[in-house]
Parts: structure tokens; sequence; C-alpha cells
């Protein structure tokens, strides 16, 4: 079976006991913070090796450096085969820094976009800007409704129900 149907099946499991479900993602989290600290001290350097190698590198076990690697995927220079992957599949971890500050913020991921490694890389006013630029990409705007006696949108000068509004 391949890796990520195991962490899927691990960690989005229907029966598992919730208390060990929380355990379980509160480790990775804390050990996913510590992967990115130290891929973030040098951001240019590009990562590789094996999925079993890498863990290795990062002191995981397999499954967490899985869930690492699906979570990461979306923000990389070049995505990995991550649905077919077992653990002597060659991966890359190089990642786009602005894509992945943004995918961070995206995910609500506070305890990743917040790492003070990012002050490095990016000062504040940058920063500031990405997370704007990512929260917006995601706010619906409605457009404002049009009511019977506006005028029309059209520009016509007529109401809207005497104009585009007519049934």
């Amino acid at each position: 079976m391949a890796l990520l149907k195991q962490w899927h099946d691990m960690a989005y499991s229907e029966t598992a006991n919730k208390g060990d479900l929380q355990r379980l993602w509160a480790a990775y989290f804390q050990k996913e913070k510590e992967i990115y600290a130290e891929l973030l001290k040098k951001p240019e350097e590009a990562v590789k090796g094996t999925v079993k190698e890498l863990a290795e590198k990062f002191d995981v076990d397999i499954m967490t450096m899985t869930g690492f690697l699906d979570g990461i995927n979306d923000s990389l220079k070049e995505a990995n085969p991550i649905d077919e992957m077992e653990e002597d599949t060659e991966v890359s971890l190089d990642f786009d820094n602005e894509l992945l500050y943004k995918n961070m913020v995206g995910a609500g991921a506070d305890w990743l976009y917040e790492l003070e490694e990012w002050n490095d890389i990016f000062d504040e006013e940058k920063r500031k800007e990405l997370y704007r630029i990512q929260k917006s990409s995601t706010t619906i705007v409605k457009e404002a409704k049009i009511y019977p006696n506006d005028p029309c949108p059209c520009g016509s000068g007529k109401k809207y129900k005497k104009c585009c509004g007519k049934k």
C-alpha cells in the first residue's frame, strides 16, 4: 500500500480513538514545526533524498515524513509523486519561499508562518504583504444587489425593472 494511503488511513481515521488522534496530531505538528525551522535556516538549499533518508535526516518516522511531504507538496517548485510514494522514492523539498509562506497562512498554521526563521527570509513588510495577498485571495466579495427601481447597470438610463430586469 502506498505511504500516502497509510498516512491518510491513520491520521484521518473515522474509527480511531479521539484521544489517540489528538496525540498523533499534536506530535505531528511539533515535528512539522521542527522540520520547517530546519529547512528555513537554509531556504536556498534544495534538500533531496528518499522518503526513508529524509525521515532519518529529520529524526521522524516514515509516516510523519509522509504527512510532511503531503503538506508541503503544493509549495514545492516541482511536486513529488506523493500518491504512489514508497520508502525508497526519491523526493525533493525544493520549495518556493513565497508560496510556502502563503500556503501556511492559507492553512491557518500560525505556528509555522510565525516561525522566527522567516525573519531572515522576508522583512516584516513583505510578510504582511504576503499575508494580505493570501487572505484576500480567499475572500468572497458579493456584488451589490440591484433593486427594481435602481438605475440599470447597462447604462441605458432606465430603471432596472424596465430594462434588463424585465422577465
